[in-house]
């Protein structure tokens, strides 16, 4: 496990990230998914949210990613939708007349990686077991 650190902390957190295009219409296709892959790539970049992988499909999105607990997930995803939102349909304007809006507004996120839960359980049970010693 490669960890990072702020001012503040050390961590690592890794999430996986899914949501559709309103109505799941397949309009992440061609340029569209070309552009909105540079978007998600610029707004990482500046946001210091490392892309581990990314899967644009016709009406959904796959992001694996390793971000700032403090930055927090849900930020991250609210800056990618919105700009991407606003950019994509600035400069592909049949995506205004297509969707009222271009993302849902659910999403799904699971964290990743790590050790295995039982493993974890373990290890917390022990801590006043190896202080004793």
């Amino acid at each position: 496990m490669k960890a990072k650190s702020n001012n503040n902390i050390v961590y690592s957190c890794k999430y996986h990230i899914v949501w559709c295009s309103k109505y799941r219409r397949k309009v992440l296709v061609n340029r569209v998914e070309e552009r909105f892959r540079e978007i998600i790539k610029v707004i990482s970049l500046e946001r210091r949210v490392d892309i581990i992988e990314i899967e644009i499909m016709p009406d959904h999105v796959h992001l694996f990613v390793d971000l700032d607990p403090q930055y927090g997930v849900h930020r991250f995803i609210k800056n990618v939708k919105g700009a991407s939102s606003r950019i994509l349909r600035k400069e592909f304007k049949y995506l205004t007349t297509k969707l009222p809006t271009l993302w849902s507004n659910s999403y799904f996120v699971s964290t990743v990686g790590g050790a295995p839960l039982k493993a974890i359980k373990k290890y917390i049970g022990n801590q006043k077991r190896s202080q004793r010693k």
